[in-house]
C-alpha cells in the first residue's frame, strides 16, 4: 500500500523528471515536498494513541480510514496529463496523498509494535519492509513502464485501482479472533475501557518527551538518522549521475532499481529479519553500517569505470539494498525503545524525524550537485557512515548503554 505509491512517484516519476532535463533543484524541491508528510508524522501519533479504542481492532479504524482517502487522493492525479507543464498540480496530488499515507503507516507500525512481542520483531520489520519492497518495486519498474507506454494517466489509474483493492483487503483482515468487521448494533464499550484504552492527550505528550529525551536514546537514535540522511544523499546524486552525466535512459534507471536484485534484497531483509533477532538489532546495526560505509567508499574511489554498464549496475544494486539493510536493523532497535501506551507516538516521531533526514538528503543534493560531482558526493557520504560507525561503537562501551542496545 505505501510502496507502489514511493515506487512511483519517488522513483519513476523523479527520473521521470531528471530525463526531461528538469534541473536538480527542481527535481529535488518535488522529492522534498512529496516525502514532507512523512517528516511531520509526529503530529498524528498522539492523536493515534489518543483515540486508539475500537471494536473492529485497536487503532485499525485509523488505518483502514486514511488508506481510503490515499486512494482516493490517488485519483486526482488522473487530472495531470503533461508532468512537467503541470507540475505543481501533480506536486499537490502527491503530497495530499502523502499526508494520509503518512497516518496509515503511524498507525499500522503501533499496531506492529504493540501486538509482537519483542523476541520477534526483527522478522515482522523484515517482513514489512519486504512488503514495501516489493510494493515500490511494482511502483518503480512496473508504473514506469506504464507512463513511458501509455501515458501518466494510465499509470495513475493503475495506482488509485492497486490502492483501493488493497484498502478492501485490509478492511477484510482482523487483528484478534473477537474483532468485528462493523460496530455491532449495542456494542459499546464502558466508559473505564476507554479511559484505560484511550490515555489523556497531556500524560501521552509529557511521556513522549521524557522517552525521546534520554541521552543515551537520544545519541543512538542521532546516529540512525544521520545514516539515512547519508545514503539518501548518495541515492539521489547517483541516480542523476547515470541519467544526465552518463546518459542512461529515466526507464532504465526505474527499472534497475524496480526490479534487478529484488528478489535478492527480499532474501536479505528477510534474513537480515531472523538474523536480528538471533544477535541482537545492535550488533547487526554496527555491522550494516561498516559495510556500507566499506562499499560506499571502494565503489566512488572507483568512479572512472562507472561508465562501464556492470560496474554502474552494482552502484544501482547497492542503492536498491542499501535502505532495507539499514532498517533491517535500525527499525527493530527503535521499536525497542518505545514504551507501552505511546508506543505509536513514540515510533511515529522517530519515523518522522527519519524521513525527515532522508527529505533532507535529498534537497541537500540537489543544491549540491551544483558544486561537486556525484563521485565526491559519495566519497563524503562514505566518510560519513565510518565516522557513524565509530560513534556506535563507543557508545557500546558507555555505562548508560543497556541489554538492548548491545
Amino acid at each position: 500500500m505505501q510502496g507502489v505509491p514511493a515506487g512511483f512517484g519517488l522513483t519513476a516519476v523523479v527520473n521521470y523528471l531528471i530525463g526531461r532535463n528538469l534541473s536538480p533543484a527542481v527535481v529535488a524541491s518535488f522529492a522534498a515536498a512529496v516525502g514532507l508528510p512523512w517528516a511531520i508524522q509526529f503530529v498524528w501519533g498522539p492523536l493515534i494513541d489518543k483515540y486508539q479504542y475500537s471494536i473492529i481492532g485497536h487503532r485499525k479504524q485509523w488505518v483502514v480510514l486514511t488508506q481510503l482517502i490515499a486512494a482516493l487522493a490517488s485519483l486526482s492525479l488522473l487530472l495531470v496529463h503533461d508532468p512537467v507543464a503541470q507540475l505543481p498540480l501533480m506536486t499537490g496530488a502527491f503530497v495530499v496523498h502523502s499526508i494520509f499515507a503518512s497516518i496509515q503507516d503511524a498507525s499500522v507500525d503501533a499496531i506492529a509494535i504493540a501486538v509482537v512481542p519483542e523476541a520477534e520483531r526483527g522478522r515482522v520489520n523484515a517482513f514489512m519492509r519486504g512488503g514495501m519492497l516489493i510494493g515500490g518495486s511494482a511502483g518503480a519498474a512496473g508504473l514506469t513502464a506504464v507512463l513511458h507506454h501509455y501515458g501518466f494517466f494510465w499509470a495513475a489509474l493503475v495506482q488509485s485501482g492497486v490502492l483501493l483493492a488493497l484498502t478492501v483487503l485490509t478492511f477484510s483482515i482482523r487483528l484478534d479472533r473477537t474483532d468485528t468487521l462493523l460496530p455491532v448494533r449495542g456494542q459499546r464499550a464502558s466508559a473505564a475501557a476507554l479511559n484505560a484504552e484511550n490515555p489523556p492527550v497531556s500524560w501521552l505528550f509529557r511521556e513522549l518527551l521524557r522517552a525521546i529525551t534520554e541521552r543515551h536514546t537520544l545519541r543512538l537514535f542521532l546516529v540512525v538518522a544521520l545514516a539515512y540522511m547519508t545514503l539518501s544523499v548518495f541515492g539521489w546524486a547517483y541516480s542523476y549521475h547515470l541519467i544526465q552525466e552518463l546518459h542512461w535512459s529515466d526507464q532504465a534507471v526505474s527499472v534497475m532499481q524496480g526490479s534487478w536484485g529484488s528478489v535478492a534484497t527480499l532474501a536479505l531483509i528477510v534474513g537480515g529479519g531472523i538474523v536480528a533477532d538471533r544477535v541482537g538489532a545492535a550488533y547487526l546495526q554496527r555491522w550494516v553500517l561498516g559495510t556500507l560505509a566499506a562499499f560506499l567508499l571502494l565503489f566512488c574511489s572507483l568512479s572512472l569505470f562507472w561508465h562501464y554498464t556492470p560496474v554502474a549496475t552494482l552502484g544501482l544494486l547497492f542503492w536498491n539494498m542499501a535502505d532495507p539493510s539499514l532498517s533491517v536493523a535500525a527499525l527493530p532497535l527503535l521499536m525497542a525503545l518505545c514504551r507501552p501506551q505511546i508506543e505509536g507516538s513514540q515510533f511515529t516521531t522517530y519515523m518522522a524525524l527519519v524521513n525527515l533526514s532522508g527529505v533532507s538528503g535529498s534537497y541537500l543534493t540537489g543544491w549540491a550537485l551544483t558544486w561537486v560531482r556525484a563521485p565526491t558526493l559519495g566519497l563524503l557520504c562514505g566518510l560519513l557512515l565510518l565516522v557513524l560507525f565509530g560513534v556506535l561503537q563507543w557508545l557500546r562501551r558507555q555505562p548508560a548503554a543497556v541489554a538492548t542496545h548491545t
